[in-house]
């Protein structure tokens, strides 16, 4: 069964995203890792319910990568939330019941990083889509889930925003996404999560 895994703040600077969030939970997120490969380095906050915030921006130990880094962060002006994953033990299957209703998540991809403390993370994921609102699919196998151990903000609600919601619940539906679509003039996701001083919202 499909369900969340983690949501992505992304920034064009690290260092700021990573102070936004503390600022604004009241908790710090902790080094997740670096992605030599791309050129980015992220830092993890608890969400709950084994999910997570990704806070991920430009590696300022990093040289410049070949390619853009992932998410749009080189066009990024701020941060924001800006993509999600949604964990599931069968990407083929969970990936063919959406192309069956018209949305292609991609092929997985194999993808690895470590811990600062040395530890090796392998998963599998299918590409990132360009649309906020679809999430990208991922199996950890055997690996340990990168939420364990995280200090928490719990996660109290996550929806979605769509100018014709109708169009694209079908295609969140197959993809075990369930979450709920408003109408709105964008294209995007909004969470609320419960910090010591009361609600947050980021979009």
């Amino acid at each position: 069964m499909a369900e969340l895994d983690h949501l992505v703040f992304a920034g064009p600077d690290l260092g700021a995203a990573v102070a936004l969030v503390a600022e604004l939970t009241g908790v710090r997120p902790v080094p997740g890792g670096r992605h030599p490969r791309v050129g980015t380095a992220n830092h993890l906050l608890g969400l709950g319910g084994g999910a997570y915030l990704e806070v991920i921006g430009p590696d300022p130990e990093a040289p410049e990568p070949a390619g853009p880094r992932p998410f749009g962060i080189d066009r990024l002006v701020e941060p924001g939330l800006v993509s999600w994953a949604v964990r599931t033990p069968d990407l083929e299957s969970t990936a063919r019941a959406a192309a069956a209703v018209g949305y292609d998540p991609g092929a997985p991809q194999p993808l690895s990083r470590s811990t600062p403390d040395g530890v090796l993370l392998e998963w599998r994921l299918t590409p990132f889509p360009s649309d906020r609102l679809f999430p990208f699919l991922i199996d950890w196998g055997e690996t340990r889930h990168p939420s364990e151990g995280l200090p928490v903000v719990p996660l109290r609600s996550l929806h979605g925003v769509h100018p014709r919601p109708g169009d694209v619940r079908p295609a969140l539906d197959a993809l075990g996404a369930g979450v709920d679509v408003v109408a709105g003039n964008r294209v995007g996701l909004v969470a609320t999560l419960e910090g010591p001083g009361g609600e947050i919202v980021l979009s």
